[in-house]
């Protein structure tokens, strides 16, 4: 997986027609029990998606509706991670069955 979400990322920042109107953007977040959740944000005319990294794993995840804030998950009726943003805040849970479990809360933008 996570060589192909650097294959996606690098796709997309590399296109000529893609490019002026894709934006990247790297950021940090500090979480309950200090977990350290680098994240990177990519949004083209086409495509949103977030790319975390949680203790040893990278999830790239594709950007869902939200009332609020942003929602990121993985397109299935699967199990799967749900990234949430919100400002400068986030939170990662676990959705299975339709009911998602947090996995790390309060978050926060630290650089």
């Amino acid at each position: 997986m996570k060589r192909i979400s650097l294959m996606l990322l690098a796709a997309l920042v590399a296109a000529p027609a893609v490019a002026d109107e894709t934006q990247v953007l790297t950021t940090r977040y500090t979480c309950d029990r200090g977990v350290m959740v680098p994240a990177t944000y990519v949004n083209a005319v086409d495509l949103s998606l977030a790319v975390i990294h949680v203790e040893g794993t990278q999830i790239t995840l594709y950007n869902e509706p939200a009332a609020s804030g942003a929602r990121y998950g993985w397109p299935s009726d699967g199990a799967n991670y749900v990234w949430w943003t919100k400002g400068d805040e986030a939170a990662l849970y676990w959705k299975e069955a339709g009911e998602e479990t947090p996995v790390l809360q309060n978050c926060k933008e630290s650089g």
